[in-house]
């Protein structure tokens, strides 16, 4: 094969913890006899609160055919690539198996909101029920500190109030602000998705709603815009650049010779580039990117409504659309648009086989 698929999760292969019926048939097609894959394929989820094994289980059960943990790509998956930070004392937000995650992914010495409240009590005061009962916080220090963004967290008030108050101090959160100390230590966010897909009528708040509150909070305070070290997950740029290394990866390692041209994104848009100039460092770790064409095929079952009237004028609908992207994405209409709309994720599969001329 010369082309790879990447998955979404959310919406096109499940909806919350229900199994959409297409899925299944359409994994029948993409592997032989023997359970393995025929064409080189990468689950690509904005998820970030398990370890990528226990995606890859539950993927299993739900699709009948075997998946390693190597075809998952989590939110958090390219925090892989940024080693200079693996050593520093960073602070994870979000819920699940937090340290486990951080440490998979390299990471020595993380630190959850929880720790920190217990460290420092006379933070985390709103809610009235678990105001502490003590006069002084303990001395802890932070040193080399960072803050890692997985995923929307629980106790939203708690979260918020902690990180702000760690970006505020430079990771001394006992002491009090200074507006002065800008640019903030370092911020890396994963999976900035405004909602997502489950069991209910119409989407939910994702992480992207928790960042935009952290964001706006952030710039009421002090005046200055937050900002973020890195941003990945999808639509992220990183994200895709990532996917296609795994992708090369599974081709290399079945012996394929055909270097990989097209990546088909099944459920997602176009990868979009963070506006600010970031470090790249971990480029270096991926190697050049080979493939020529990343084409989006939108399916029906999640968040997109096939039912929306699209206005008849392009220009209209430039300034009519909602950009529910991230702020420091650049909205281009022509990246939202997907190169082809399908009911499901069987259709999708049957499209792309058609499309490569490629017969099982």
């Amino acid at each position: 094969p010369s082309f790879g698929f990447l998955f979404d999760i959310d919406g096109v292969l499940v909806r919350g913890k229900t199994p959409i019926p297409a899925a299944k048939t359409a994994f029948q097609k993409l592997v032989n006899s023997q359970g393995q894959f025929l064409v080189p394929v990468v689950f690509v989820t904005n998820a970030g609160n398990c370890l990528r094994q226990k995606k890859a289980d539950q993927l299993s059960h739900i699709l009948g055919v075997p998946i390693s943990q190597d075809q998952v790509m989590m939110s958090h998956s390219p925090l892989r690539m940024f080693k200079r930070y693996h050593e520093k004392c960073v602070l994870v937000s979000g819920q699940g198996p937090l340290l486990d995650i951080a440490q998979d992914l390299g990471f020595s010495q993380p630190i959850t909101i929880e720790t920190l409240r217990e460290k420092y009590p006379l933070l985390d005061v709103v809610d009235h029920d678990r105001t502490p009962d003590v006069s002084v916080s303990l001395c802890f220090v932070l040193n080399s500190f960072s803050v890692v963004l997985f995923g929307e967290p629980v106790r939203w008030e708690t979260n918020l109030q902690l990180i702000i108050d760690v970006l505020l101090t430079s990771g001394y959160p006992g002491n009090p602000y200074h507006h002065e100390n800008y640019p903030h230590i370092p911020v890396l966010a994963c999976n900035m998705d405004l909602m997502w897909v489950a069991e209910a009528q119409s989407p939910r708040f994702g992480h992207g709603t928790f960042m935009v509150c952290l964001e706006n909070i952030y710039k009421k305070i002090t005046g200055k815009d937050l900002k973020y070290e890195a941003l990945m997950g999808k639509p992220s740029e990183l994200t895709y650049q990532y996917a296609e290394y795994l992708i090369r990866t599974q081709a290399a390692e079945r012996q394929w010779k055909q270097p990989i041209q097209t990546l088909y994104a099944v459920g997602g848009s176009a990868a979009l580039s963070q506006d600010d100039e970031i470090d790249n460092s971990w480029e270096n770790e991926l190697a050049s990117a080979a493939a020529t064409h990343c084409r989006s095929v939108l399916v029906c079952t999640g968040v997109y409504n096939p039912h929306t009237e699209a206005p008849l004028d392009a220009k209209e609908s430039i300034t009519e659309t909602v950009f529910h992207g991230h702020r420091d994405f650049r909205f281009d209409p022509g990246l939202v648009e997907p190169d082809h709309i399908v009911p499901d994720v069987d259709a999708a599969v049957d499209l792309i086989f058609h499309l490569e001329n490629f017969a099982p």
